[in-house]
């Protein structure tokens, strides 16, 4: 509910500040979480902070996806927007870890649950996407825990 107060605080700054950019990426993140109000995982109306994590990264993560896809298509007027929308929206989300943080919380969860090989990886992926949920993409973990196990 916090992300909801800030997120229409903000959009009243950038209507004074006339930011057409910035306004129409945290109009995203609004229409995101009415969305998610009337989602399965929500009761009362209040969105359960794990599910505002899940849905600001799916929505940073479709913005990169699309400038990706206008870049490799020659067109930087269009994946500009998309990737200065997807910079407004990560300021939501918490601060990221480095790939050596991660690569040692992967390190250390392989070793506590004595994971010896890739039939393995559903396990460590489990318990690592729990612990730094929100501050690591999900693919960057997958590649990790992918090179650190044997097979």
């Amino acid at each position: 509910m916090e992300l909801e107060k800030l997120i229409n605080e903000d959009i009243k700054q950038a209507m004074i500040n006339k930011d057409k950019e910035k306004l129409e990426a945290l109009r995203a993140i609004k229409a995101a979480l009415l969305l998610e109000k009337t989602g399965k995982d929500v009761t009362g109306g209040i969105i359960p902070e794990s599910v505002e994590l899940k849905m600001l990264q799916r929505l940073v993560k479709q913005r990169r996806e699309s400038a990706g896809i206008y870049l490799a298509q020659g067109r930087p007027d269009l994946a500009e927007p998309e990737s200065f929308q997807a910079s407004i929206i990560e300021k939501y989300l918490p601060e990221q870890l480095t790939e050596e943080d991660v690569v040692a919380i992967v390190q250390k969860i392989i070793a506590d649950t004595g994971a010896t090989g890739i039939k393995d990886m559903g396990k460590v992926m489990g318990m690592a996407s729990k612990q730094v949920a929100g501050k690591a993409d999900n693919k960057m973990i997958s590649e990790i825990v992918k090179k650190l196990l044997p097979g």
